[in-house]
């Protein structure tokens, strides 16, 4: 029979290898490591290798499928990357058919991103096969494991925001 202590120390275990995390065990950067080493391996299995698509470009491309005339810069604020970073994603979405840019009705200096049609049904096959892979891969979490798991990230990724409060724009580069 095993005690509390030991099943403690075996889940303080890395993954693959069986080390000792010792501290890392309650470092949340180590342990987010660890899980995108899963999400990665589901990303590529069953996205990448399929459409050919990165990871930061399914994300740009769910964001504008989702944000409809949305600008380059608040894609670019919104998952915190340079301008000339997502001009150059966005181009790629471009050349391959998936997003395209149109001017602004009133202001003709602002460009506003939309999703093709091609681009929104890549979206959401990519989107349904990436659901489905990662139930698969979280099959030792329970639903309500899963749908608490993503909250949590959620409200650990809205700290950023909180984080960037107050300061001004010069502190925050």
């Amino acid at each position: 029979m095993q005690t509390q202590a030991s099943s403690s120390a075996v889940t303080q275990q890395t993954p693959a290898g069986q080390l000792s995390e010792g501290p890392l065990h309650g470092v949340l950067g180590y342990q987010l490591a660890q899980a995108s080493i899963v999400a990665t391996r589901v990303f590529v299995a069953h996205v990448a290798s399929v459409h050919k698509l990165r990871p930061v470009e399914y994300t740009v491309l769910a964001l504008v499928h989702e944000n409809e005339g949305v600008t380059a810069a608040e894609l670019a604020s919104a998952l915190a990357v340079t301008a000339p970073n997502m001009a150059m994603w966005i181009d790629r979405l471009v050349q391959r058919g998936f997003v395209a840019r149109e001017e602004h009705v009133r202001d003709r200096r602002a460009l506003h991103i939309r999703a093709t049609e091609a681009g929104s049904k890549l979206v959401s096959q990519a989107t349904e096969r990436i659901r489905e892979a990662e139930s698969q891969a979280q099959s030792t979490l329970t639903m309500a494991e899963r749908l608490m798991l993503l909250e949590l990230l959620h409200k650990v990724a809205c700290c950023r925001t909180a984080a960037g409060k107050g300061r001004s724009r010069a502190a925050a580069r």
